[in-house]
């Protein structure tokens, strides 16, 4: 029996994939190891979103040229794998196989050729393929706890400045609404209980579809499935948040409250220079249709500090739009040229590396502040948690709201819904007994 292990770098959607290679590569006959010293078959899934993302790549393919042993196939799949890639074969000469992302054939139809599996065969999908985008495989229970990833629409049309994604993802590709469907019967079947829907713009799904479908629909469909306690989406664009999508959010009982909303910069010109398409005015106005309809919504956000031209002034109003906000959670990152993109081609990066730092830990400190106040709120009261894991004798989970919750008692949890009392908070996660 042959051996594989792979190392995921970048977003969830790259921890879906990674995922879904594993429960192909099971169907083959191969077994998952924990390093890629035990490995006959070594996967880095890439990212490149940012510089910092690509230098972890770029690092670890280096150690594994170190640790190669005769007969180990090495293979990088992922958005650093583009149209050509020449470049990355001179670079990583060690590397056995290039494959863009999603596109798992090379490496599969290498490994079932290599006889792992008695008179196999070509690579065959595990489970029938349904119409749409690829086959539908859902994961093992050995890949996951009793949450998962599923794909629901890949790519992005949007091309903002700065991102490489619609260059290495391609354009919006949507799964029918009966495909994910089966996917995410499967993966209950498996003791899945909560699935977050990914893609780039995840409430751009169904717009390349001919029935009409909707993400709001989509949302529906799997609310009716048997077994399913919760559901979750990411990443949504501003101007995709419907007054349908609101008002399925708030009116599904499986749909948790939660929206991550990318806003990027509080900044008009500064979004019209990343060709984002909305400005603030139109942001704030998909904020208040959220908390209209549902006060007790959780938001997330994206903030990018430092892009090209991002005057102090400018950065202020970024800083202003957190402060009214009042986000829970806000991922920020310093503007990184990336190659090939509207911005590298025609925009400077002038911005002094020592200014992004200097506004990323603003950005950061403010949030903390924010944070620690909301979850303060939070003291005392019993939340409904799904049990995701155990270590160091405590159990962790979440809330509807997207609130990591660590806390003790009892035992057996793992996957059920349990209320717990929340008897300490910090910015970042909440502490808690159980109560029932």
């Amino acid at each position: 029996m042959g051996t594989y292990y792979i190392w995921t770098a970048g977003c969830q959607m790259n921890v879906a994939d990674s995922e879904r290679l594993g429960v192909e590569l099971d169907a083959l006959g191969y077994r998952q190891v924990p390093s890629e010293e035990q490995a006959d078959v070594v996967v880095v899934n890439s990212c490149v979103v940012r510089q910092h993302a690509e230098d972890r790549v770029a690092n670890k393919l280096h150690a594994l040229r170190r640790g190669k042993r005769p007969g180990q196939t090495i293979a990088l799949m992922g958005c650093m794998v583009g149209p050509r890639t020449e470049e990355l074969r001179k670079r990583f000469p060690h590397v056995d196989l290039f494959m863009r992302p999603q596109v798992f054939d090379p490496l599969l139809e290498k490994v079932a050729g290599e006889g792992c599996l008695p008179a196999l065969g070509p690579y065959h999908d595990p489970l029938p393929s349904g119409e749409g985008t690829g086959s539908v495989v859902p994961s093992s229970a050995e890949h996951m706890g009793p949450t998962a990833f599923v794909n629901v629409i890949h790519g992005c049309d949007n091309f903002c400045t700065f991102c490489i994604v619609p260059y290495r993802r391609g354009r919006e590709r949507s799964r029918p609404i009966p495909e994910v469907r089966r996917e995410v019967q499967g993966l209950v079947e498996r003791g899945v209980r909560e699935v977050t829907l990914l893609g780039q713009k995840v409430d751009s799904y169904g717009k390349d579809l001919r029935d009409g479908s909707h993400l709001a629909d989509l949302l529906t469909q799997l609310n009716e499935v048997e077994g399913l306690l919760r559901i979750r989406f990411l990443t949504s664009y501003p101007l995709g948040v419907t007054d349908k999508l609101v008002d399925a959010i708030a009116h599904l009982d499986k749909v948790c409250e939660h929206v991550n909303i990318p806003v990027q910069s509080g900044d008009d010109e500064v979004l019209a220079a990343m060709h984002r398409g909305y400005t603030v005015a139109q942001f704030r106005d998909r904020i208040e249709r959220i908390r209209g309809a549902i006060p007790a919504a959780s938001l997330s956000t994206d903030v990018i500090v430092g892009f090209c031209g991002e005057t102090q002034g400018q950065f202020q109003h970024t800083l202003e739009l957190l402060e009214e906000v009042r986000f829970d959670v806000v991922h920020v990152a310093a503007y990184s040229e990336r190659p090939s993109t509207i911005a590298a081609r025609t925009l400077p990066d002038d911005v002094p590396f020592e200014v992004k730092k200097e506004r990323l830990q603003r950005v950061e400190g403010l949030q903390e502040r924010i944070a620690r106040s909301l979850n303060e709120t939070l003291l005392g009261r019993e939340e409904e948690v799904l049990v995701e894991a155990r270590q160091d004798g405590r159990w962790t989970g979440r809330t509807r709201a997207n609130k990591l919750v660590h806390f003790t008692g009892g035992a057996g949890h793992m996957g059920e819904l349990r209320n717990v009392q929340i008897i300490a908070t910090s910015p970042w996660s909440l502490q808690g007994v159980l109560r029932s």
